[in-house]
């Protein structure tokens, strides 16, 4: 039974609140994970406790329990010349490395003439995500 201190291998997808899945660990290796390590969301963690092998469960998070809601302080006007050129269009993603915080997506919203709008929101902030969770080994 999925317990703290277990470590859990689960097979799952994740669907954003318009039923599109946004990814997916199906056919290929299992998210392996320690409970109560914090190295997944916490809500999904909790929602787990209690299942065995080869149970299934659908869980759905509100922002507030997965990613977050958009914070509007997050988003930054930069210089255009301070983003690769390759990348100065709307939607563009650009991964970031930080001692601190590890990798981080950031998403290029608008374009204002020599400046550039940049969304530091997590890209799945503000959306209510559903996860079809297999339960795969529990040790």
């Amino acid at each position: 039974m999925i317990e703290k201190g277990k470590q859990v291998a689960i097979e799952y997808s994740v669907f954003s609140d318009n039923n599109t899945q946004i990814d997916s660990n199906v056919g290929k290796d299992p998210l392996i994970f320690l409970v109560g390590s914090q190295q997944i969301l916490p809500a999904l963690e909790e929602a787990l406790r209690g299942l065995d092998v080869g149970d299934n469960k659908e869980i759905t998070l509100e922002p507030q329990y997965a990613y977050g809601e958009v914070n509007p302080h997050a988003f930054k006007k930069v210089a255009a010349n301070l983003i690769p050129e390759d990348l100065r269009f709307e939607g563009a993603l650009l991964v970031v490395a930080d001692e601190q915080f590890g990798e981080m997506l950031i998403k290029v919203v608008s374009i204002e003439g020599e400046e550039i709008i940049l969304d530091f929101n997590h890209p799945f902030a503000g959306k209510t995500l559903k996860f079809d969770v297999k339960v795969l080994d529990i040790s």
